[in-house]
């Protein structure tokens, strides 16, 4: 059987370069700012750091695709159109030349993800990058926390868990253990790995994110398990069981441990701190209230480090909104849109239910926590989404595959005199 005209063949395997350059752009996305580790680190050491990382991701990717074999796909084309609002609005340099490097940055890890993309075929090899990376930043939190008790529960961040190794904020590290939390949990649903295995991930995972105390991180983890295993649960046996006896848990913990839990979920704030999301709501208010031209409304201020007045703006859309502009907005919706569309349209599996666990965990957290219009964590999460809904690549022609059995009759050499 042959293939289309000018299709692709199915690469014989991904290569190991493909997990090196996904672990420099975790690195990449870690930043700069958060706690004080235990051996302190200048913060032009750490930049120079992470966009290094970026540059060599760059460089590696291109390494490995030097044809420049490219996944077109609605997700890159829309994460590429993001770049045009990013670069007009930074032009004007109203957030200063910091802009147009963070507008570099960007088109730098935009560039990088679409060199990664012929390796996107709709099956777990970006999942599991996506654990190892992330479970690897979370043990150097985790050696921070034995070497250093009191570095890494600061009283500074009320006595929650940050990076004491590498300036990590507790907000981080929640994301990146319910992340991996639950893309554990669906593989060992789809028995793609072993239960001994997903504990050593699992169980490490939870202790942390309930010593860095993050609500958005653990209700995100909830709902998105509930919505991904909930799709799984009509084709899976095992993911029915799975949610019975956690509905079960659930139950039992509500009741036995009402008290606890609402101590946990409240961190000893008073109940106005608690409805203005810890003084979210001010900054919010004071950023849709500041003047802005119709130009900045529609194309933003150009990309800065996500606050206004001081203040980190911890949400997305706000965020986007400051920066990027209503374009801004509308593509960021657009990509939470489409992606979750193709999801829901796709037939029931578990690389189904991983898209649908990402993509409803960031729209989750984009409502206390930004990134989504800039190079974060929240884009890796929605590229390992796309990379998991995207069509397997054809498979090579078989003609291709045999390896020819006749020898080629040499060309006559004509002679002129």
């Amino acid at each position: 059987m042959g293939t289309r005209p000018g299709a692709e063949p199915r690469p014989a395997g991904t290569p190991k370069t493909v997990g090196i350059v996904w672990g420099l752009l975790v690195l990449n996305t870690l930043g700069s700012a958060g706690a004080k580790t235990i051996v302190p680190l200048p913060r032009s050491l750490i930049q120079m750091v992470t966009m290094g990382a970026l540059v060599a991701a760059f460089a590696l990717a291109l390494a490995v695709n030097l044809r420049l074999r490219l996944r077109a796909g609605a997700f890159m084309f829309l994460l590429t159109l993001l770049l045009v609002p990013s670069v007009i609005s930074s032009a004007h340099l109203e957030s200063g030349f910091g802009a147009l490097f963070r507008c570099a940055r960007l088109a730098l890890f935009v560039g990088t993800l679409w060199l990664l993309s012929r390796w996107w075929d709709g099956g777990p090899t970006f999942v599991r990058h996506h654990i190892r990376m992330y479970f690897a930043v979370l043990g150097s939190v985790a050696a921070g926390l034995v070497i250093s008790p009191g570095a890494a529960l600061p009283e500074l961040y009320g006595g929650r868990l940050v990076g004491a190794l590498w300036p990590l904020t507790p907000p981080q590290i929640g994301q990146y253990a319910a992340v991996i939390t639950g893309l554990t949990v669906l593989l060992v649903l789809g028995r793609r790995t072993d239960r001994a295995g997903a504990a050593l991930v699992i169980v490490p995972s939870l202790v942390l994110l309930a010593l860095t105390h993050t609500r958005t991180a653990t209700l995100g983890l909830l709902i998105g398990l509930a919505l991904a295993i909930g799709s799984l649960i009509l084709t899976s046996a095992a993911a029915r069981r799975f949610f019975t006896w956690a509905v079960l848990g659930a139950a039992v913990a509500a009741v036995g441990f009402a008290s606890a839990l609402q101590a946990w979920f409240l961190r000893g704030q008073s109940q106005e701190h608690f409805t203005s999301l810890t003084g979210r709501a001010k900054v919010w208010d004071a950023l849709l209230a500041a003047p802005r031209t119709t130009t900045e409304q529609v194309l933003g201020m150009g990309l800065g480090d996500k606050s206004f007045g001081g203040l980190p703006i911890d949400n997305s859309w706000l965020a986007v909104y400051h920066e990027q502009g209503l374009t801004g907005v509308a593509l960021v919706a657009a990509i939470i849109v489409v992606l979750g569309g193709v999801a829901l349209l796709r037939p029931p599996s578990l690389s189904r239910a991983c898209a649908i666990f990402l993509i409803s965990y960031c729209a989750i957290a984009s409502y206390t926590e930004a990134g989504l219009g800039d190079a974060s964590p929240y884009l890796l999460h929605l590229a390992v989404a796309a990379s998991l809904l995207a069509a397997p690549a054809p498979a090579a022609p078989l003609d291709a595959r045999r390896p020819s059995t006749t020898r080629p009759v040499p060309a006559r050499r004509s002679e002129v005199t």
